[in-house]
């Protein structure tokens, strides 16, 4: 009996450990198949076949891109249908013309409009996809209208539905260059090779493509199948209403690159309107390629490129605010909407930036994060300096406190904790954060930051002028190569200091190739029997011990 009894609760908690692994596994599959934001690669072939190679219906010619006039048309029609649910309607209506609104405020270069919709809406609510349809009509459409047919579909809306019908003009985005750069249009990715679909948000696809098998580049798009789409649809049943309302963020984010020249936000490069899906005048956005940004591979980087990518974005956030549309904010500030490029951080989502000060009263602006919030004045009704102190807090707890400190030469220490922490405490603005980036960044590449610079090393050290030693690797932390000792360093002198402190070096390789900073790249190693001959590098042996 007692033998049954053992075998029974045995039995129990395997099947008790058994159901818990199972929870265990179900949980952690249900997490990577459904992490918000984005969207699981299993349909990625699919979708580059659904917007890359299906039979394209019809080609957009024009060369500008006009808003006004479609938008207007498209609402007068829109009224002129029959409306199931007028309120829902009501509320699309209201939706695409706050988004399109913003579009004009930034096209006229105002940085702050008068304001349309609901007051209670939050600045912070970043998905207005949840906002409701109407019918089949296009915002964007890229026709030319004439100015009376514009004022006749003008006179036919209800101020309820538009607000600024006094201040209406052609919009135009040129499509010929920026800044003296052609832009590219549909016919430069016709023949697009090697798409690869990269991954999307909640609003968006990505793509990489080759033009002309030379130059690599991104293609954004409305991503029929992710959340903004599938959630308005399901709910309204109306996807051509729907994917107008999602085409204004790229809309929009196409704007902004054209109006924010810098060289932290990402280039625009051209678009494209074709038709699709069923959908008339699709619009594609072709800009730079970056890589994502891996936070866990940044960390096991060089102090020296991580210091990059803060100065890179402090610099971007000056930038922002003190932009010609005013200060901008980026309110979904986080580091899977910034890219690499060349080593140079960019942001590349600005679909969810904002010009807007968030209103307020005396006694309640106050800015939240999960950690802490901090009180700010209230001037005029809008909360002082909110955009720019939620940009930078959102450095400091996404990138400063990871990036900045970790393995940075000791004598830069005292100066990056001094930054991390201010900071960290709202207490410098961007300003005072960028000059002291950028005192960090000349001590750094002047060689201030090394320590006794007048001692004498313990051993002596023989060069060899061309020649290289291709074996004889170890590995240290942080390299520039994952299987060897590859540092960088600001003279001959820092040179032989590193060597002295790595027990196993025994003679290093002075490169020919240097940093942005300017340092060279030295290759540290244990012996010098593959001892060979490399124009250009100088090796340097010990001697001594």
């Amino acid at each position: 009996m007692v033998l049954i009894k053992l075998i029974t609760m045995k039995r129990r908690r395997i099947v008790v450990a058994a159901g818990f692994c199972l929870a265990f596994f179900l949980g952690t599959l249900m997490n990577l198949l459904y992490i918000p934001g984005f969207e699981h690669h299993q349909n990625h072939d699919h979708r580059v076949h659904r917007y890359y190679h299906e039979k394209q219906q019809q080609v957009t010619g024009d060369s500008q891109l006009q808003v006004v006039e479609s938008v207007t048309e498209a609402v007068a029609e829109s009224n002129s249908k029959p409306a199931v649910g007028s309120r829902h309607h009501q509320d699309l209506l209201l939706q695409i013309r706050e988004r399109f609104d913003e579009v004009v405020r930034y096209r006229q270069r105002q940085a702050h409009g008068s304001g349309t919709g609901d007051p209670v809406r939050q600045l912070e609510r970043r998905r207005l996809m949840d906002s409701e349809p109407g019918d089949n009509w296009d915002p964007i459409k890229v026709i030319e209208r004439t100015e009376n047919r514009q004022t006749h579909f003008q006179n036919r809306l209800s101020p309820s539905i538009y607000m600024h019908t006094a201040s209406r003009k052609d919009f135009t985005m040129t499509l010929s260059s920026v800044n003296g750069t052609p832009m590219l249009g549909c016919n430069s990715i016709d023949n697009v090779t090697n798409v690869q679909y990269l991954g999307s948000g909640y609003t968006k696809a990505v793509y990489k493509a080759s033009l002309n098998n030379s130059l690599s580049v991104a293609l954004k798009s409305v991503d029929f199948g992710g959340h903004d789409m599938e959630n308005c649809v399901k709910k309204y049943g109306s996807p051509g209403d729907c994917y107008r309302l999602a085409s204004f963020k790229i809309v929009k984010e196409m704007t902004l690159m054209e109006r924010l020249q810098h060289p932290n936000i990402l280039k625009l490069y051209g678009y494209c309107y074709q038709d699709s899906n069923d959908i008339q005048d699709t619009v594609t956005a072709i800009t730079e390629l970056g890589s994502p940004l891996e936070m866990i591979q940044l960390l096991q980087t060089s102090w020296e490129e991580r210091f990059r990518i803060c100065l890179s974005l402090v610099r971007l956030l000056h930038y922002l605010a003190h932009s010609p549309l005013g200060s901008v904010t980026l309110l979904d500030f986080r580091p899977r909407q910034f890219v690499l490029v060349a080593g140079e951080l960019k942001v590349t989502d600005l679909d969810d930036a904002s010009t807007e000060e968030a209103p307020c009263s005396p006694s309640n602006c106050v800015m939240e994060f999960p950690a802490r919030n901090f009180t700010l004045p209230c001037s005029r009704g809008r909360c002082l300096g909110i955009n720019e102190k939620r940009n930078l807090y959102n450095a400091y707890r996404f990138f400063f406190t990871y990036l900045l400190p970790h393995s940075a030469p000791p004598t830069l220490r005292p100066l990056l904790d001094k930054i991390v922490n201010a900071t960290g405490e709202l207490i410098w603005g961007i300003d005072e954060t960028l000059l002291q980036l950028e005192e960090v960044l000349h001590l750094y590449r002047n060689g201030f930051y090394l320590q006794n610079s007048t001692q004498t090393h313990i051993t002596d050290y023989k060069h060899v002028v061309d020649a290289s030693i291709p074996e004889e690797n170890y590995r240290c932390w942080p390299s520039y190569q994952h299987d060897g000792c590859l540092l960088s360093v600001f003279s001959i002198t820092e040179a032989i200091s590193v060597c002295e402190r790595h027990a196993q070096c025994q003679a290093f390789v002075v490169t020919n190739q240097t940093t942005w900073t300017g340092h060279q790249l030295v290759f540290f190693k244990t012996g010098t029997a593959s001892l060979s001959s490399a124009k250009g590098r100088v090796t340097y042996v010990r001697v001594g011990s």
